[in-house]
């Protein structure tokens, strides 16, 4: 099942295209007469061109539609699709057991689907970071950018990170550890929101849990005291009216920094630019022990050690002097950063 935090998107999905529906008095159910387009594709028609979506945000919601027609034909609502099914070649990697699969590669896909380019993950070059942490005056947003770019959390990770023991603390206090280390964190579901609810474990840096603890004690309980009805949060970042950020404020925060800086920043790039870096880092030191995609898949939270691969061929692709930013150069630049 997918995870519950996917619900929204698909309900979205769903709602603009019944409304679509509506408003121009289509029949969900039939395919459009002879010569012209059943309801699915004038949906797909008027995306495309009268609003203008990338044929990506189009697919992604016209799959999600595909799975309600099949599910409303399977319980017997509707006939038949008003969609054909055609074979195409899946460019996906092998993985165990495809010695003995018989679909020679080949998959069903709904012909209502546009043609679109393979997307190639976008990573931000050590001097772009640099650009995009000077240009945060904010000091929460930069803190959120910062915890974002060297735990490879998730946006909603970061939004929703605890503050409580075991997340926030002074490390100085702990005898285990000394200055310039990595510290195990082991992530819980029950606190804080964590994709399909997985726990998992991330390094954060020595300094930054300094930054985080620093945070806490002085900035934001300026922060929880300006909630207008005294209401308390778990969250560790807080807005200035001491609420947690919500999905859309982090978006327009990035909206804004790209803005500032002339070139697209998102949230999640800075999720692949820290797996890059650290895969790159990992495979080329001397002292790290395993395997560096299995330690980078399980910093990450992915399922499938192949979704991880993405970053190998990241790797692969991209010029020396964009690879020179690695890990230990990221750790630098916050080091030189002015508090």
């Amino acid at each position: 099942m997918s995870s519950p935090k996917s619900w929204d998107s698909y309900g979205r999905a769903l709602y603009d295209f019944f409304a679509f529906i509506f408003a121009n008095g289509l029949d969900w159910v039939q395919r459009g007469p002879a010569g012209m387009p059943s309801a699915l594709e004038a949906y797909r028609d008027w995306s495309k061109g009268t609003v203008g979506l990338a044929n990506t945000t189009i697919n992604n919601r016209l799959r999600v539609i595909v799975r309600f027609y099949q599910w409303a034909e399977k319980r017997g609502h509707i006939d038949r699709l008003p969609f054909e099914l055609v074979s195409i070649h899946t460019r996906r990697q092998p993985g165990f057991l495809a010695h003995v699969d018989a679909t020679s590669g080949k998959v069903k896909s709904p012909s209502i689907l546009l043609k679109q380019q393979a997307q190639s993950i976008r990573i931000l070059t050590r001097e772009q970071l640099k650009v995009c942490y000077e240009a945060l005056p904010n000091l929460t947003h930069r803190l959120m950018f910062s915890l974002m770019l060297r735990s490879g959390l998730r946006q909603i990770e970061c939004r929703t990170w605890p503050e409580k023991p075991g997340y926030v603390f002074d490390p100085s206090r702990r005898k285990d550890l000394r200055s310039n280390q990595k510290i195990r964190l082991n992530l819980d579901p029950r606190d804080m929101e964590i994709k399909n609810n997985k726990p998992r474990s991330i390094d954060m840096p020595y300094e930054l849990m300094e930054e985080l603890d620093t945070y806490s004690v002085r900035h934001r309980r300026m922060r929880e005291r300006n909630h207008c009805n005294g209401e308390k949060f778990p969250t560790l970042f807080l807005t200035e009216h001491g609420t947690p950020y919500t999905k859309a404020a982090l978006t327009a925060i990035f909206a804004a920094l790209s803005r500032r800086v002339g070139f697209h920043v998102t949230a999640h790039m800075l999720r692949h630019s820290y797996a890059t870096f650290l895969l790159w880092s990992l495979r080329k030191s001397r002292t790290f022990e395993g395997e560096p995609l299995l330690y980078v898949r399980d910093r990450m939270g992915h399922s499938d050690v192949t979704t991880t691969a993405i970053y190998l061929h990241m790797i692969n692709s991209l010029e020396g002097h964009l690879v020179l930013a690695h890990e230990d150069e990221i750790d630098q630049l916050f080091a030189d950063a002015e508090p």
